[in-house]
C-alpha cells in the first residue's frame, strides 16, 4: 500500500511515519521548506527518511515568509518559557496561517500522481499548542474536500484518507510508541528558534522535554546550557 507521509523532521512526523511503516505502508515522504525559521528540521527530515528507508523523498520549496503572520515565518519573537497553562490557552503566534491546508494540498497532489489513497501526518489534538489545523474535525473536512477536488475522487477511482495515528496521544505516549518501533529521536528536530542547539524554552521544546521526562528517557538532541 502506498502512502504519502508529511515528514517535517520533527518528533511527531517521524513517529507517525514509523507507525505507518510498521502497518505495512510503502512510504513516499514529502518535506516542505516554507521559509521557516527552524530550517534545520529539513535536514532532520532527510535523516529520518533515510533511517526509515522510504521509497522516495520529495522536497518542495514554497515561500510563506512572503505572507508572514507567524513567529516561524516573520520577524516576530518566538515565545519562550511560557507556562503549561499559557501554552494550552489560545492560538499562539507560532501558528502559521493555513500551513497544514497548504501542506495537505501538496501531499494530495503527490498522492494522486503516484496512485496513493492515504496521506500520513503527525497532527495531534492533545499536545498541539492550540493550532486549529491539527483537530480531527478539520482533517475530516479535508478528506471530504479531497474527494471533491481531485480527478481520482470525482471519477471514483480513489477515496482519500488522512491517517493521523497520533491524533489522541499525549507526547509521552508518542515517544513511548516511537521508542518501541525503534525511532532514533536523536535524528529529529523540534525547536522553533533556529539555533544550532535546541533552546529548551519555546513551546515545542517544552512539550517535547515534558514528554521525555514523563517516559523517564533522556532526550538525545543537544540543548542550550544557559
Amino acid at each position: 500500500m502506498k502512502a504519502v507521509v508529511l515528514l517535517s523532521g520533527g518528533l511527531d512526523s517521524a513517529t507517525a511515519a514509523a507507525i505507518a511503516t510498521a502497518d505495512g505502508f510503502d512510504l513516499y515522504a514529502l518535506t516542505i521548506s516554507y521559509g521557516q525559521r527552524h530550517l534545520r528540521e529539513v535536514a532532520a527530515a532527510r535523516a529520518v527518511a533515510g533511517a526509515l528507508g522510504v521509497t522516495e523523498h520529495k522536497f518542495v520549496d514554497i515561500t510563506l515568509r512572503e505572507i508572514g503572520g507567524s513567529a516561524l515565518t516573520a520577524d516576530i519573537p518566538v515565545p519562550l518559557e511560557r507556562s503549561a497553562a499559557e501554552i494550552n490557552r489560545g492560538i499562539p503566534i507560532t501558528y502559521v496561517p493555513a500551513r497544514n491546508t497548504i501542506f495537505l494540498s501538496i501531499a494530495l497532489g503527490y498522492a494522486e500522481v503516484i496512485g496513493a489513497e492515504t496521506i500520513v501526518a503527525g497532527m495531534n489534538q492533545v499536545d498541539y499548542s492550540g493550532y486549529p489545523d491539527c483537530r480531527r474535525a478539520y482533517l475530516e473536512a479535508f478528506e471530504h474536500l479531497a474527494d471533491l477536488a481531485t480527478k481520482a475522487g470525482v471519477e471514483g477511482t480513489s477515496r482519500y484518507r488522512i491517517l493521523t495515528p497520533l491524533i489522541d496521544m499525549s507526547k509521552a505516549e508518542i515517544i513511548r510508541t516511537g521508542l518501541r518501533l525503534g525511532v532514533d529521536y536523536g535524528l529529529t528536530w523540534s525547536c522553533y528558534t533556529g539555533g544550532a542547539s535546541a533552546c529548551g524554552k519555546c513551546d515545542s521544546c517544552q512539550l517535547r522535554l515534558a514528554g521525555f521526562a514523563e517516559t523517564g528517557v533522556t532526550d538525545p538532541v543537544p540543548y542550550d546550557q544557559a
